[in-house]
C-alpha cells in the first residue's frame, strides 16, 4: 500500500515510518519487515513490558489481495515470555482491513497515559476512549469496537490477561489468535485494548490478468491436494492427531510418554463425529480448518491439534468436552492455549515430585476452569502460573522437564520420535515454536515418512524450510498452504512407491543443499511452478525474484532474527538447546525413542547456514544476505 504509520501512543502523535520501496524489495513484509523494524529501534536495554518496547503490526505483500489463505498478519516485539524478538502470526480480519485502511503496518512506540483503542482509517488514526472496555473479554471488546466504529471493519483486541500482563497473553482478531510469545501483555502494557481497521482502498497488483489466472490454478491445487484439500477441510488440524498416534509423536504426561491412551477421544474423528456442526475459515482461505462446534446448545470455535494435545494428552485428560470448553475460555480470557497447557503440566508434575505443592495432579481437571480464570487475573496460584515454565523451574526446581525453549513452551509433537523437529525446536529463533522451527515433522511423518529417528540430513532440512516458511510467512500467506507443495501422489501413499522413493532421496539432501547455499542466488533464477507463493509474490509486486532470490528472501529475515536473539542474550547456542528430559531420557510407550542427539545435529545446523560453532552468522552470510544490527 506505500505507507507505514508510526503512532505515538505517549504523544498521540501519528506519522509515516520510513520505509522504502528498497526495503520492500529486502524485506518483503510481515515478520520480516517487522524484525527489520524492531532491529532499527527497540534500545538494547527496552524492557519488554516498559513503554521503551516497540510493537509492530505488519502484513505482507499478498494479505488482502485474494491469493488462497492471504489474511494473515503478524504482530511483533520484544517477549515478555522469552526477552526475545518474537512474532506471533495470526489470520483474523485485521491485516486484511488494515490494507484497505491504506496501510501496510502500524509502528506503536510509548505508553498511553490511560486505556484506548485506536480507530485506523484512510484519514488517519483516531485516539477512543477504552475506559468502559476494561475487563471485558475478547469477543465483547470486539463487538464493541466495532459498534463504535459503525463501518465494515477488522478488529482486534485483548483480554483480561492482556490488561493483567500475563507473559504468554493473546490478541485475538475475529476469532483467530495471534497466540504466542506474550503479545497481549505487550499491548496491555501500552494501556491499549484493541484496534480496528476500516477503509475502502484496494491492493495494486502489478500483474492483475496473470494474476487472477495464476489463483485460479493454485486455488484448484490445493482443494486437489489429498492434506490442503481433503483432511484439513474434513478433520481440522485435530486430523493429524491420529497419524501422531500411530508414529509416537504426541507430547504425553508433560512429554514424559509419546503416546496417550485417550487419543481416540479427543482426536480428529472424535471432534467429527461428536462435537461438530460446521467449518470455518480465514478470509480468502478455501482449506476452511476451523472447526465450528456444538456444547451445551452453543455454536462456538473447536479446539485445533495443539490444544487437544497440550490440554489433553500432555496433562492426562481425555474428556473431549472439557478441551472444547477451556479453548473457548481462554480465548475469551486472552490466553494461549499451548504456554497454558505446558506450564500447567510442568506444575502438575513438579506437584508430583514434591518440589511445589500446588495441589495440581495430572487426570485430575475438575478445578481447571477457574485456574484459568485466577491466571488471567493473576490471582493466587494463577499469579504464580501466570510467569510461564521457565521461570516457574527457576524458582522451584524442575529444569530439565519445564518444557520449553528459550521461554517458550513446546508445541504438540514429542519430538524424540522426530528429531529433525527436536533441532528446529531448539535453533528457532522465538523459542520452542512448531512452525519457526521448520516443521520437519511433515516429512518425519505427516505428509512423508522419513525415517524420525535418524539424523541423516534433519539439519539441511530444517534450515531450508526455515527459510521458505519465513518467507511465506511475510507474505501474508498461511504456512498450511506449503503442504500442497508436497505432489498429492507422495503424501498419499508415503510409505511405498514414488512417496518411499522420495523420502529416501531427502535422507541424501544434506550435500546438495549445503552446496546451493553457497551457489549465487542469482544463479539459481529459475521459475519454480511447486512453488506458487513465489509467482504470486512477482505478480503482485512487478518484482522478479526467481527461486534463489524468494530463498534469499527467507534466510535473510531468519538471520536477521537470529541476530537479534544475539543482540538480547539468549540466541547463539547458549540458547539452542533442549530440556534434559528430552536430551536424556527414552520416552515411554516407544521403544527406541531415547534422548535427540542435539550435538551433532546443531553443529550440522550450523554448518548448513555458514554460521560458526557458537551459532553466530559469519560476516561472509551477513554481507551476503544484506543483514546488519546495530
Amino acid at each position: 500500500m506505500g505507507r507505514v504509520l508510526q503512532v505515538d501512543l505517549a504523544t498521540r502523535e501519528v506519522s509515516d515510518y520510513p520505509w522504502s520501496d528498497d526495503d520492500r524489495r529486502m524485506w518483503l513484509g510481515g515478520k520480516a519487515m517487522a524484525a527489520r523494524i524492531l532491529a532499527d529501534t527497540l534500545p538494547l536495554d527496552a524492557d519488554p513490558l516498559g513503554p521503551a518496547n516497540v510493537l509492530v503490526i505488519a502484513t505482507g505483500p499478498l494479505t488482502g489481495t485474494g491469493a488462497p489463505s492471504s489474511a494473515r498478519f503478524d504482530i511483533s516485539a520484544l517477549s515478555p515470555l522469552t526477552g526475545l524478538v518474537a512474532s506471533s502470526n495470526c489470520g483474523g480480519p485485521f491485516g486484511t482491513y488494515l490494507k484497505r485502511a491504506g496501510y501496510d503496518a502500524l509502528v506503536l512506540v510509548g505508553r498511553s497515559s490511560s486505556p484506548v483503542w485506536l480507530e485506523v482509517a484512510e484519514q488517519g488514526v483516531v485516539f477512543r476512549d477504552a475506559g468502559e472496555l476494561r475487563g471485558m473479554r475478547t469477543t465483547e471488546a470486539q463487538e464493541a469496537i466495532a459498534e463504535a466504529v459503525g463501518e465494515r471493519c477488522g478488529t482486534l483486541a485483548i483480554g483480561p490477561a492482556g490488561e493483567n500482563l500475563v507473559s504468554y497473553a493473546c490478541v485475538l482478531s475475529g476469532e483467530r489468535a495471534a497466540g504466542r510469545a506474550g503479545m497481549g501483555a505487550v499491548l496491555g502494557s501500552k494501556n491499549v485494548k484493541g484496534l480496528a481497521a476500516w477503509g475502502t482502498r484496494s491492493v495494486p497488483v502489478a500483474r492483475p490478468d496473470e494474476y487472477r489466472a495464476h489463483l485460479k490454478k493454485w486455488t484448484a491445487s490445493i482443494k486437489a491436494h489429498p492434506i490442503a484439500g481433503g483432511s484439513l477441510p474434513r478433520l481440522g488440524t485435530a486430523g493429524f492427531l491420529a497419524p501422531m498416534q500411530e508414529l509416537g509423536i504426541v507430547a504425553t504426561r508433560n512429554f514424559k510418554a509419546n503416546r496417550f491412551s485417550g487419543a481416540a477421544d479427543i482426536d480428529g474423528e472424535a471432534l467429527a463425529g461428536r462435537r461438530l456442526v460446521g467449518t470455518a475459515g480465514c478470509l480468502a482461505c478455501p482449506i476452511r480448518c476451523g472447526r465450528v462446534v456444538e456444547l451445551g446448545g452453543r455454536r462456538i470455535k473447536g479446539p485445533e491439534l495443539e490444544t487437544l494435545v497440550l490440554l489433553g494428552a500432555n496433562i492426562e485428560n481425555p474428556d473431549l468436552d472439557r478441551i472444547i470448553e477451556w479453548n473457548a475460555a481462554l480465548d475469551e480470557l486472552g490466553l494461549d492455549t499451548m504456554s497454558t497447557g505446558v506450564t500447567v503440566s510442568f506444575a502438575m508434575e513438579a506437584a508430583e515430585r514434591g518440589l511445589w505443592d500446588n495441589g495440581l495432579r495430572f487426570g485430575e481437571t475438575d478445578d481447571l476452569a477457574a485456574l484459568f480464570e485466577d491466571i488471567a487475573y493473576q490471582r493466587g496460584l494463577g499469579a504464580e502460573l501466570a510467569e510461564g515454565s521457565r521461570r516457574l523451574a527457576a524458582r522451584y526446581g524442575g529444569e530439565g522437564f519445564a518444557m520449553n525453549v528459550k521461554g517458550l513452551e513446546l508445541a504438540a509433537y514429542e519430538p524424540r520420535g522426530a528429531v529433525g523437529q527436536g533441532l528446529g525446536y531448539a535453533v528457532s529463533n522465538r523459542g520452542g515454536c512448531h512452525l519457526n522451527a521448520g516443521y520437519v515433522v511433515a516429512l518425519e511423518g505427516l505428509a512423508l515418512r522419513m525415517d524420525g529417528r535418524s539424523p541423516r540430513s534433519k539439519a539441511a532440512l530444517a534450515a531450508f524450510f526455515q527459510d521458505l516458511m519465513e518467507v511465506v510467512s511475510s507474505a501474508g500467506v498461511c504456512l498450511f498452504t506449503t503442504l500442497s507443495v508436497l505432489p498429492g501422489a507422495l503424501v498419499t501413499n508415503p510409505d511405498r512407491g514414488i512417496g518411499a522413493f522420495v523420502g529416501r532421496v531427502f535422507s541424501y539432501a544434506g550435500g546438495v543443499m549445503r552446496l546451493l547455499r553457497v551457489v549465487p542466488r542469482s544463479l539459481l533464477g529459475i521459475p519454480m511452478p511447486l512453488v506458487p507463493h513465489l509467482r504470486a509474490i512477482e505478480l503482485v509486486t512487478g518484482e522478479r525474484y526467481g527461486f534463489g532470490g524468494f530463498w534469499s528472501l527467507g534466510e535473510r529475515a531468519y538471520t536477521l532474527e537470529r541476530m537479534l536473539g544475539l543482540r538480547f542474550g539468549t540466541g547463539g547456542i547458549r540458547g539452542d538447546t533442549l530440556p534434559k528430559r528430552l536430551l536424556e531420557e527414552t520416552a515411554e510407550g516407544r521403544a527406541g525413542a531415547g534422548g535427540i542427539p542435539l550435538a551433532k545435529l546443531r553443529r550440522d545446523y550450523y554448518r548448513q547456514r555458514g554460521w560458526d560453532e557458537h551459532g553466530v552468522p559469519r560476516p561472509g552470510v551477513l554481507k551476503r544476505l544484506g543483514v546488519s544490527v546495530r
